[in-house]
């Protein structure tokens, strides 16, 4: 073999130079990915014994179980705190929710009396509708006045077979705000939005009744003076009450003047929520926190709600429904960020607001039907 066919030995030397830092450089790349694993590990252990150990750790756990119960992942909660604790839990809420409707309402409202006196002299009217935006610890939202409760009125969807979106209500019927008002089958969270649960009262009609063999349920609504009605009540109380507004859904969170939940942690998790509450000049106040956007708002426990509720001047107040539904639309335009991956979802029933209600007309969607033929999965 000629001289000029064998390596330099600069070259071989450059050569084992750059495989001993390659060596080094895979070296050094597995011991840091090894010590990363460890140190996962690590917290991962001490991040569950804190979890499951200690006070404040079982706290974080049972909120995040309470918060997955309120939506379509709530079997994810047995994970948390396991299926025994989660019924038990779902169970503990459903008795709460039933004695916080219990007590006797007792608030009457004063609705300003319409004074005789020239347009020179008259005090500025306050508008019908008015919005606040408000905000507080990991949610935003709004606070919808509504200064004369007789305007408000409960509408239903047009067309059988299929709930509607709030603002297409709000449109069809001419109506200048609307809220997201009771509960509907909803399988698989993908319902049609068209199976109400429980009752549906509107202009003073029972429209829907969905209670099978039950006489009460937890109601929501307005009765024929303006006043707002939330609790327990029988069918036959609601209409010797001449109840004219009404669905079914829980629970009650103000009753007069004061707050039945007593702090954060049975404020039954974190999620959008939607409630409605009265004050004693006969106002309505209708709050609705946007959830499930973590740069924009995680959501309120009942706590949070009922204490804006409070805040506002609130002697009554009950939950609405909330989570994907939760929606707020005025002049039109939907105010808030419904969270739900679909879009605004169709609902059966929502509180509209009117400036001359007297006018409007909401046809019974549901009458001659059966509650128990009406598939609230179908499209």
């Amino acid at each position: 073999m000629s001289q000029t066919s064998l390596p330099k030995r600069s070259t071989v030397r450059q050569q084992s130079i750059k495989n001993k830092k390659r060596r080094k450089r895979k070296k050094g790349f597995g011991w840091f990915f090894s010590r990363f694993i460890m140190a996962v590990f690590i917290i991962g252990i001490l991040g569950a014994g804190w979890l499951f150990l200690t006070p404040s750790g079982n706290d974080v756990r049972f909120l995040m179980a309470d918060t997955l119960i309120t939506t379509q992942h709530r079997y994810l909660a047995k994970y948390i705190i396991g299926q025994a604790e989660l019924d038990r839990r779902v169970a503990e809420y459903n008795k709460r929710f039933e004695a916080m409707g219990e007590e006797k309402d007792m608030h009457q409202i004063h609705l300003p009396i319409p004074e005789q006196t020239s347009a020179e002299t008259s005090p500025q009217k306050k508008p019908l509708v008015e919005i606040e935006e408000i905000s507080g610890k990991g949610y935003h939202g709004y606070v919808m006045t509504v200064n004369d409760p007789t305007k408000i009125r409960l509408g239903v969807p047009k067309n059988r077979g299929k709930g509607e979106k709030v603002s297409s209500m709000v449109k069809r019927t001419g109506a200048i705000a609307g809220v997201n008002a009771g509960g509907f089958a909803d399988p698989n969270w993908k319902g049609n939005g068209f199976k109400p649960i429980g009752i549906v009262i509107s202009q003073g009609k029972l429209y829907y009744n969905g209670l099978g063999n039950s006489k009460s349920t937890q109601v929501v609504g307005i009765d024929k003076n303006g006043k707002m009605v939330a609790g327990h009540y029988s069918l036959k109380e609601l209409s010797d009450m001449g109840i004219k507004e009404a669905v079914t859904f829980q629970p009650r969170i103000i009753v007069n003047g004061k707050g039945l939940i007593r702090n954060a942690s049975e404020g039954w998790g974190i999620a959008p929520r939607t409630a409605m509450g009265q004050r004693a000049d006969g106002a309505i106040l209708f709050v609705v926190i946007d959830g499930r956007q973590p740069t924009y708002s995680i959501g309120a426990n009942l706590y949070d709600v009922q204490q804006i509720m409070l805040e506002h001047g609130a002697v009554i107040a009950a939950n609405l429904d909330g989570g994907s539904s939760t929606v707020l639309v005025k002049d039109n335009q939907i105010v808030n960020k419904p969270s739900s991956e679909y879009g605004e979802r169709y609902l059966p029933t929502a509180f509209l607001v009117f400036e001359h209600p007297e006018d409007v007309k909401i046809p019974n969607i549901w009458a001659g039907l059966n509650p128990q033929d009406i598939d609230p999965g179908k499209k």
